[in-house]
Formats: C-alpha cells, structure tokens, sequence
C-alpha cells in the first residue's frame, strides 16, 4: 500500500498532460455516455409513444407487471451505485483492501439485479405469455430493459475484470505464472455467478411453487446437488485467489481507471431509474 503523501501527490482530477486539464479516458467515457444517453433516449421514448396510444390486442400493463420485485432490483442497483462510489474513494486514498471489498458488493449487487430481471422475464414469457413478438408492450418493453440488462452484464463484467486486476503482482518478471492465474481466477467468477444465479432462481421458483417447508428444501437439495456442489467448489477457489500475498502493480496512480467505471455504472443506475418511473411507475399513477 502507498503512503499517504503519494496519494496526496496525485491529483485525480487534473491531468496536466492534456489541453483541456481532463484525463483523456475520462472524455473518452463522457463522449460514450452522451451517445447512449441519446440511445436510451430514443428507446425510452418509442415505448411511451406507444403506452400513450396502445394499438387494439395490447395487454394491460399492470396485469403483467410485478412492482414489488422492480421495486427491490431497484433498490439493490441504487445501494450498488454507494458500493461504487466507496471503491473510487477506496482507491484515490490508496486503499487496496477496501478498494476489493466494496467492487465485490457492487459485482454482488449487479448478479442480483441481473437474477432479478432473468426472473421477471421467464414469468413474463411463461406465466403472463407476453413475448417480444406478441405484441407491441413487449416488442418495446423488452427492448429497453433487455438492452439495459446488457448494459448491467457488461458492467458486471468490467467489474470483474477491475478486481482480478488488483492482484496483478507488480513484478511479473518473478511471477511468470500470473497471467495463468488471472484468466482461471475470471473464469471462477463467471462460473460461480453463473451458478449462483441458476441455484437461487431455482429455489425463488420452488419456494413459490411449494412453500417453505422440509420437503420442498430436499426436492430442491436433490435436484440441484451438483450446481450447489460446483457453486461451492467455485465461492472456495474465489477465496483461495484472494489470499495473493506478492506485492501488486494495482494502487492509486490507477485511480482513473476504477473512475471511468464508475462513470459507466452510475450512469446505468440512473438510466434504470429512469426506466423504472416511466415503464413501471406511471402504469400505477
């Protein structure tokens, strides 16, 4: 860990190499928010045009929709949003420690957000019969938040790419095994995600579906051994990785890469939260 008067030495703001004083991948970052603001904007828009005048044959959108499970992925991804905020403060003075622990809740955060929209969406296909093709609520509904879900997988993603990072060893020369390490530790991560979301919306379905009582906890157990089993193996590895003890390359000097993606994932919040008042709240207004 670098000393306090490093860290006061860099300023993450100012970037005299440049000739506006802004880091170059900051701009470049701004520059893509803005297009996609324009992307959203255009999508967010077509929807309402076509709540506003629905053709005949539409279906209700409060028959479909389920504000109470919206409502939490919504909460989840704000309180994702703070995690994000607390890394960049984590890593501007430094703090490698905190900088892991608050990435890991926001990676967290977002497979719940993401476990959440999965959900809704098989109950919409499935239980409600509302798919992208049967009509026009679907057609643009599942449009924008799909493409906003990518945008939450894609962060996810960056997530965990930035995290791995932070166990580069700062001599790779001593440690040629690194780069071996870095990619099985990534693929631990999408394993364990990947299982993780297919064991705990499997037991959401069979809780609904029996209760919550002893014999739906062993038919679960039972059907879902293996995936739990693997689920373990990878949450185990996971940990087994985060016990690097080699000096890092990772510290505050790469401040303005965990800030770009910070940029990326608060302007996701903010376009779901927007999504979330003009495609949920105004059905029940």
């Amino acid at each position: 860990m670098s000393s306090p008067s490093a860290a006061a030495a860099i300023d993450h703001h100012f970037d005299p190499t440049t000739s506006t004083g802004i880091p170059n991948k900051k701009l470049i970052m701004w520059l893509f928010l803005a297009s996609d603001c324009m992307f959203f904007g255009c999508l967010i828009s077509t929807h309402l045009i076509y709540r506003l005048h629905p053709p005949p044959g539409t279906p209700a959108a409060r028959d479909v929709f389920s504000i109470e499970l919206t409502s939490f992925s919504t909460f989840i991804l704000l309180m994702s949003s703070l995690m994000m905020a607390l890394a960049v403060n984590a890593i501007q003075k430094g703090n490698l420690k905190s900088l892991r622990a608050s990435l890991l809740t926001t990676i967290f955060f977002g497979c719940i957000f993401l476990g959440c929209q999965v959900f809704e969406f098989n109950n919409f296909v499935y239980e409600k019969h509302l798919t992208i093709t049967n009509s026009i609520l679907g057609t643009t509904f599942f449009t924008l938040t799909g493409t906003h879900g990518t945008h939450v997988a894609i962060g996810v993603f960056w997530l965990l790419l930035m995290y791995v990072r932070t166990f580069q060893p700062k001599d790779t020369t001593g440690n040629r095994m690194w780069f071996l390490r870095n990619v099985l530790h990534i693929l631990a991560f999408i394993v364990t995600i990947l299982l993780g979301m297919n064991v705990v919306i499997g037991a959401a379905r069979a809780l609904i579906a029996g209760g919550l009582a002893i014999p739906t906890l062993v038919t679960f157990t039972h059907g879902y051994f293996l995936r739990l089993a693997g689920l373990a193996i990878g949450i185990g590895a996971l940990i087994r990785f985060a016990r690097a003890s080699h000096p890092v390359a990772f510290d505050e000097r790469n401040a303005i890469d965990v800030e770009m993606m910070g940029l990326y994932w608060h302007f996701v919040d903010i376009v779901w939260i927007v999504i979330f008042t003009v495609v949920y709240l105004l059905e029940y207004i």
